[in-house]
């Protein structure tokens, strides 16, 4: 009978924020496959555990990703961990998620703090939608793609960066995006330092280029502007000439008309009586 994989999250800073049930797991499982085993190691010691850990990260190549499943399938039971939050959001651990469920190998999740979601709860911008597109990335034509890609995205849009990257990212966004989107700039999150800075892009470049940044950074970008229809005149009066035809009179059918077009209800008025 095959093992289970154990898709454990751990803290993204503050190590309080483990769960009784992550450090059950984290205690139980024959071995735990983590993104950066000396990450990992220090976590473990702080918790006084001493569960074997093997490397799977993004430079992991397949056999060895496959020798993890096949150590699941002769019945081991295994956690894999990345080096904050949840593992197998923008994380190698997703193909070995992927091998297990194509063997049938029983997969399981032990949830903790997520950087997307704890940046999207306190950057007091809209969390009804959002997109998450991880890192940019560093290349000249991907980037400039995904940078346009920002630039037409009507929904909240959640990125990572890299402190001694942030200020190009900045500046590339301002470019894209103009300086006047908005945006929250949350570091260190559950950390002693955190700080979330809700500014537009072009405060953003006037501050960093004061401050350097520090820390790992989560960007909540808010959407583009939805851009609303202009409407003519003429396109009220032909609104309210559907209500008179289904009964109503001019006077209610032109105030009904203003208040779906934006056009005065005297010009409305006005002109269907011309």
């Amino acid at each position: 009978m095959s093992g289970t994989l154990y898709v454990t999250g751990t803290p993204i800073g503050n190590l309080e924020d483990i769960t009784l049930r992550q450090q059950r797991i984290l205690g139980e499982v024959d071995f735990i496959a983590a993104e950066d085993t000396r990450v990992t190691r220090g976590l473990l010691t702080h918790l006084g555990l001493n569960t074997p850990l093997v490397s799977c990260h993004e430079h992991s190549d397949m056999r060895s990703i496959e020798h993890i499943a096949d150590r699941i399938a002769a019945g081991e039971n295994c956690a894999v961990v990345t080096d904050a939050g949840m593992p197998c959001i923008s994380d190698p651990g997703e193909v070995l998620v992927r091998i297990c469920r194509e063997r049938g190998i029983k997969v399981e999740s032990v949830p903790g703090p997520s950087a997307v979601v704890t940046a999207l709860s306190v950057s007091g911008g809209s969390t009804d939608v959002f997109s998450f597109y991880a890192f940019l990335p560093a290349d000249k034509k991907p980037r400039a793609a995904a940078l346009q890609a920002l630039s037409y995205e009507h929904r909240t849009c959640v990125l990572y960066e890299a402190p001694h990257r942030l200020c190009r990212t900045i500046d590339d966004l301002a470019a894209a995006l103009g300086t006047e989107r908005v945006c929250s700039f949350c570091r260190e999150l559950t950390k002693l330092h955190e700080e979330v800075l809700r500014m537009t892009l072009g405060e953003a470049q006037a501050y960093y280029a004061e401050h350097a940044p520090r820390g790992e950074f989560v960007l909540v970008l808010d959407g583009a502007p939805e851009e609303k229809e202009v409407l003519t005149l003429e396109d009220a009066v032909s609104v309210a000439q559907a209500y008179i035809a289904q009964g109503m009179s001019g006077s209610a059918a032109a105030k009904l008309a203003a208040k779906e077009t934006g056009v005065p209800k005297q010009e409305i008025y006005r002109a269907l009586h011309e």
